[in-house]
């Protein structure tokens, strides 16, 4: 039988309470120049959206000045932004898309 001396070390293993990741909003903005079809084809395509939920979201950026596209872990979200700005820039319209913690 071991016996312990005052040099032992015991080690408890403590549950680690993990947090989720901080999620991210992906956000298209208004402008006065960029066709409402491009808008909603941008939404169909990049965030996997039905024809009337994209068409949904593009009225709201058109009303409200901005629209909520989808909520996604960090580096998602920026990929998301990054293609969509790409795309619009390519077809030579000023869309902007941003990214903020939820």
């Amino acid at each position: 039988m071991a016996t312990r001396n005052e040099n032992d070390t015991v080690l408890v293993r403590q549950e680690q309470k993990l947090k989720p990741p901080p999620m991210y909003q992906v956000i298209l903005l208004n402008d006065d120049y960029t066709p409402m079809e491009f808008v909603v084809a941008i939404v169909q395509e990049y965030f996997n959206k039905d024809r009337e939920t994209a068409t949904q979201i593009m009225l709201q950026v058109h009303r409200d000045g901005k629209g909520m596209c989808g909520v996604y872990p960090k580096d998602i979200a920026s990929t998301k932004v990054e293609l969509v700005l790409t795309h619009a820039r390519k077809a030579g319209h000023p869309l902007q898309c941003v990214m903020e913690e939820v």
